[in-house]
Formats: C-alpha cells, sequence, structure tokens
C-alpha cells in the first residue's frame, strides 16, 4: 500500500538554524522539499565533490593487464607534485578534514597524471609525425644545412614523381638522395650569388624540421618510458577509488545539508528595516517545509517539543508533490528489485499494484521462459543462493528469492504444456507427459487447437487483467458517479474480448450467431455490451460533479474516446506476445538440440556437450531480455494504462545522516 503523508513545517528561529538542521537529519524521517540554495560554502563543497568526481572517473574504467607488476618507480609528475600548496590552497577557501584531505591529494595526483599524459601523448604524436614525413630521407639534421648556408652552399631538399624527374634542365645542379617508382628525392645544389634555380612545377620542397631526426628518436624513446610510468601510476592509483567513493558520499550529505541550509527561507513580507532590527535582536525566524507519514507524526512532535521548533501539520493539497512510501508484506516486496530496476514509482494518488505486479509478472515470466527444465535451472540456482547465504549468515536478498519463485513458476507452466529442454514429446518421460494439461499440452495430437487454446489463454489473461484494473477504478470511484464510467470500460473491454477471440482465434468456434446465454446469441449480446459500455465510459468518465461537463469533455477528446475503443482490442491482442516469444525460444532450444544430437553418439561428444551448455546458456539469456521487454510492458503499459497511472511518483527519501 501507499503509506499516508502529512505535510509539515517547522519554524525555528534564525540562530538555531544549523543546529536544528543537524538534530532533523539525524531524527531521519522529514522528505524536504525541493530546493535550491546558493552560498559561498555550497559552491565551495560542490567544487571539492566536483574535483574528486572529475578524477574518479578518469579511472573509473581503467583496468589492470594481466600479470600485472609494480615497477616500485615512480613518475616525475608524482615525484615533483607539491602537496602542500595544493592543500594549503584549500585550506584557505574553508575547513577539510583528514580524509577529505588524503582524497583531494589522490585526485590532484591522478588528474595530474591524465594532464601529464595526454601532454606527452601529443608530443609523441608530433615526433612520429615529424619521423614519418622525413623517414625516406635517412637522417636529417637542420644544423647541417645552417652549417653548409654560412659556408655559402645552399642545400634545399626536393621530392618529385620519377616520371618528371626528366624535367628538371641540364644545367640545375641537384644531388639524388634515392628515388621509388612513385618520387625521387634530391637536393637542390646552389652557390651563394648564383640566381634561383628554375624547377619544375611537379618538384615539391620538403621544409626541414626545428630538430634533427637523431633529436627526435631520442625524445621520442624519452617520452615513451616517461609515458610509461605514468601509466603505471595510473594503475596504482586504482586503489585510491574506493576512499575517493567514500569521500564523495559525505560530500554529497555535505552538499545537500548546505543547500537546504542556503534555502530555508527568512521573515518574507518584511522590509529591509524591519528584517535587520529582527537579526539584530536574534529574533529572525526560518522555516523547512516537508512530508512525513503519517505514522511518524508522534516522533516528530516529540522532536519538535524537545528541540524548542514549532511545528505545523495540514494534509498535503492537491498541487503538493508528495513524495510515495510503499509498505508491503514480504511477499509482495519481492517484486521491489525490478521495480527499483525499471525506476517506476507510482504517484502519491495513484494506485500501489506491488502485489498485482508479482501475481502477473511471475505468471508472464513463466510463460515467456516456457520451459520447464529452464525453470528448474532457476530453481536450483535460487536455493544454492538461499543456502550459500545461510552458511555465510548474510541476510537472503528479495532478488534470490525472486529468482526462485520465478523458477517454479516456469516449472508450473513447463508441466503444464509438456516443455522440457525444447525436447520432443516422444523424447520425454511419460510420467512427465500425463502431469501436462492436455487442452495447452504439446502431447495434443490436434496442433490446431492446441494454438487456438493457448491464444485463448492468453487473451483470457488479458481479460482477467484488465478487468481488475477496471474493478479497481469501480472501487476507487464508488463514490461518485464516476464509478460508472470505469464500469462501462469494464463492460466495453467484455464486449471486444468475444470480437477478439472471433476474428484471432477462429470465426466457427466463436461464430457471432453462436448461442450464449439464456438462448441469446453472441451478436446481440456483443453489440451490447459495447454500445452499453462505450455510453456509459463517454457519459462518466470525465464526471467531476457534472454529468453535461463529462459530456462535453467527452465531445471535445472525440477523437481520443474513438481510439479508445481500438486501443482496447489491441491491447487483448497484445497479450498474444507471450506465446509467440515463448514460441521463439522453443524453437531455439529444439534447434540446439537437433545441432548437438548428432555429435553426442560420436568421439565429438564433448563439443556436443559443450554446443547444449551454450546454446541452451544463450537462449535463457534472451529469455531474460524477453521478459524485460514484454513481460514488463504488459504491466507497465497495457495494465497500468487501463488504471490511468502515469507512474508520476517520486520515492520517499527522508533528509538523513
Amino acid at each position: 500500500m501507499i503509506v499516508s503523508m502529512k505535510k509539515v513545517s517547522l519554524v525555528v528561529l534564525n540562530r538555531y538554524k544549523e543546529k536544528s538542521l543537524n538534530s532533523l537529519r539525524k531524527l531521519g524521517l522529514v522528505h524536504l522539499e525541493t530546493l535550491e540554495g546558493s552560498s559561498e560554502e555550497l559552491s565551495r563543497v560542490r567544487a571539492l565533490y566536483d574535483r574528486l568526481s572529475t578524477a574518479k572517473t578518469s579511472i573509473h574504467d581503467l583496468k589492470l593487464p594481466k600479470n600485472y607488476k609494480s615497477t616500485g618507480k615512480k613518475s616525475a609528475v608524482v615525484e615533483n607534485l607539491d602537496r602542500d600548496a595544493i592543500l594549503s590552497a584549500y585550506e584557505e577557501k574553508g575547513k577539510i578534514s583528514e580524509g577529505l584531505k588524503k582524497a583531494l591529494l589522490q585526485a590532484e595526483e591522478i588528474l595530474a597524471l591524465q594532464e601529464a599524459k595526454k601532454e606527452i601523448g601529443e608530443d609523441i604524436q608530433l615526433a612520429r609525425k615529424e619521423l614519418d614525413r622525413l623517414a625516406a630521407w635517412g637522417g636529417v639534421n637542420p644544423q647541417d644545412f645552417a652549417y653548409l648556408e654560412e659556408k655559402g652552399i645552399g642545400l634545399t631538399m626536393y621530392e618529385i614523381p620519377s616520371a618528371a624527374l626528366k624535367k628538371i634542365p641540364d644545367e640545375t645542379s641537384i644531388l639524388q638522395v634515392n628515388a621509388d617508382k612513385n618520387a625521387t628525392r634530391f637536393l637542390l645544389l646552389q652557390f651563394a650569388g648564383e640566381e634561383k634555380a628554375e624547377l619544375p612545377p611537379e618538384a615539391f620542397k620538403i621544409a626541414l624540421g626545428e630538430e634533427s631526426t637523431q633529436s627526435l628518436e631520442k625524445e621520442l624513446a624519452e617520452k615513451n618510458k616517461a609515458l610509461l610510468l605514468i601509466q603505471n601510476d595510473l594503475y596504482e592509483a586504482l586503489q585510491y577509488l574506493p576512499n575517493l567513493s567514500e569521500e564523495m558520499q559525505n560530500l554529497s550529505k555535505t552538499i545537500e545539508f548546505e543547500n537546504i541550509y542556503a534555502a530555508m527561507p527568512q521573515d518574507e513580507g518584511l522590509d529591509a528595516v524591519e528584517t535587520a532590527v529582527l537579526q539584530s535582536e536574534n529574533r529572525a525566524l526560518t522555516w523547512i517545509t516537508g512530508f512525513i507519514p503519517t505514522e511518524d507524526i508522534e516522533a516528530l512532535r516529540n522532536f519538535a517539543q524537545k528541540e524548542k521548533i514549532a511545528l505545523i501539520i495540514t494534509e498535503p493539497k492537491e498541487e503538493d508533490e508528495v513524495p510515495t512510501k510503499l509498505k508491503n508484506n514480504k511477499v509482495v516486496s519481492l517484486i521491489y528489485p525490478v521495480t527499483d530496476f525499471l525506476g517506476t514509482v507510482p504517484g502519491y494518488r495513484e494506485y500501489d499494484i506491488s502485489g498485482w505486479f508479482l501475481l502477473f509478472f511471475s505468471i508472464f515470466f513463466g510463460m515467456i521462459f516456457g520451459d520447464g527444465g529452464y525453470g528448474i535451472l532457476l530453481v536450483l540456482t535460487g536455493l544454492g543462493l538461499i543456502l550459500h547465504s545461510k552458511i555465510k549468515g548474510k541476510k537472503i536478498e528479495p532478488m534470490i528469492i525472486l529468482v526462485a519463485l520465478l523458477g517454479l513458476s516456469t516449472v508450473v507452466w513447463g508441466t503444464l504444456t509438456c516443455t522440457w529442454f525444447g525436447l520432443e514429446v516422444s523424447q520425454i518421460p511419460a510420467w512427465l507427459v500425463n502431469l501436462s494439461w492436455e487442452p495447452i499440452s504439446n502431447a495434443n495430437p490436434n496442433e490446431e487447437l492446441l494454438k487456438q487454446n493457448i491464444k485463448i489463454f492468453c487473451f483470457a489473461l488479458a481479460l482477467v487483467q484488465l478487468s481488475i484494473a477496471h474493478l479497481k477504478g469501480v472501487f476507487a470511484n464508488i463514490k461518485s458517479l464516476k464509478f460508472l464510467g470505469e464500469l462501462g470500460s469494464l463492460i466495453l473491454l467484455w464486449g471486444v474480448f468475444y470480437v477478439v477471440l472471433n476474428i484471432v482465434v477462429d470465426k466457427e468456434r466463436f461464430a457471432f450467431d453462436a448461442v450464449l446465454f439464456g438462448g441469446y446469441e453472441a451478436m446481440p449480446i456483443v453489440l451490447s455490451a459495447i454500445g452499453i459500455g462505450f455510453a456509459m465510459s463517454f457519459i462518466f468518465s470525465n464526471y467531476e460533479g457534472n454529468i453535461l461537463g463529462s459530456i462535453m469533455a467527452s465531445v471535445k477528446d472525440i477523437i481520443s474516446v474513438l481510439l479508445g475503443v481500438v486501443n482496447v482490442f489491441s491491447d487483448i491482442v497484445s497479450y498474444i506476445r507471450l506465446w509467440a516469444v515463448a514460441l521463439a525460444g522453443s524453437a531455439i532450444a529444439a534447434t540446439i538440440n537437433t545441432m548437438a544430437g548428432p555429435a553426442l553418439g560420436s568421439a565429438l561428444m564433448f563439443l556436443g556437450i559443450l554446443l547444449l551448455i551454450f546454446g541452451h546458456g544463450l537462449n535463457m539469456v534472451l529469455n531474460v531480455l524477453s521478459v524485460l521487454v514484454h513481460g514488463v510492458r504488459l504491466n507497465t503499459l497495457e495494465f497500468t494504462g487501463h488504471l490511468g497511472m502515469s507512474w508520476s511518483g517520486h520515492s520517499y527519501e527522508p533528509f538523513s545522516e
């Protein structure tokens, strides 16, 4: 159920604001309204958090190489890091704890290493690019060229397509360095005072670098060595991650506190003089607003009396963003790992469907997995994890019990349908075949009837779940004529259900001229249900105290109202995905058995067993993905859509240490 909440406001003297906030945080019961504060201290703490976060993120995905061993040598970056100066700079802005000091030094070390790694990497890239550019020329030293220039001998490097070499005039002095089929490299020789030599346009001048190739090679070797030491230091820095995470968590709590502290209002409506007078007399007031479970109100009253805080308790208004706190028994709470993973939280004024979610999710899971053999593996996995937790003296996590429950659901469905590891019915022991339910069992000799029965089961499941949604709506609005709108939607749903059976399952088996109840044919019953249901829904669905207003609201939204009838049809048909997805998984399992079968009776038995393990394991993973896509969808879209839910809530998160 969704726990009832009260809106509370706590008023204190401004001079006791910090003390009161600390006490409120220790109490840990009040979910505070969203506040956005601004102060120098808040900015300072956020900057510290961001610094740690940046450092942590920069090495978070770094993985230690296999057989990594520390060299024991530190890079110049680590050795030259001025730790005293770093701490002094931080301490000038405010107090920091010893644990935070350590984390900040670790963060600065990481960031300095990353910056140095980036700079050295760029230097290495430039050096390699320059060496690659001059690679075909052998060793090149700009100083040699400069020395000859001083002696009146000018040498310039050129490259020309080999086919164009003959275009160079005979009187032009060149020294050929080397050539290949594409290009020829040569030095143009000119003495001081000579006119500039003419070269064909195909000749391309090669610019001298600032350093010799020998110097670049030496620099490259040194840079690579430095980069290796930096990389080793980053590997060593991975041990800082736990401490960084811990201090970030502490800072996040401080940020929360400082944000609230800075955002708390003071004596609104007073002018500057009145505010100054109150502050000078230590009579200025401040307050904070939030929400608390009704069951904890007495604890808050006692707290307020002890701390001398004025307390105002009211019922939440319609426009208030009230947090949602769910409270269920241990069985229903098993679904929480799934809803937490999905991040779905019902609004405070919506329904808590945890129990229904667990029930139908278990059914959907069993149908989609569809194989009793897979179910046994899941049950054994769950029981094994439970036993392991018991032996270790650890708490048994709800997720572990949920795995066992879902496995049990799969075993039940696999038993009813006679589906075991994708085996043919002829390969399954007779006693297992006898446990199956013939209408939906693979042992049913009439394949066409089997398909129809499974479709009917899927659609009947849709009818039950969606009917529950509208019945909840009926009872929720029983004190208003709006309940007639929900009742109309329920009647419409049942009428459309027969139409689905006629169109999708079998026109003859569910013919419109078939006799149903009291000698009446299906057609008038179905049309009456659809017509009456639509009319009731049209008239009362938007009822807010005025029938005419409700009708006009439906008229204004007539297109959506008409499409709603089509949506009822598509929502029911949507449940056929349970059979279709299971059918695909069953086909994959059978294919794996077919592929591995020949190998099991030969020398390749080991490969056949590996294929079975890998293939069925992969199929189970695909089934899990199918459950997340299809099984979850039917609960969070089709079912909740008929409930009118939008999952607009946010979790109850009390201000606490």
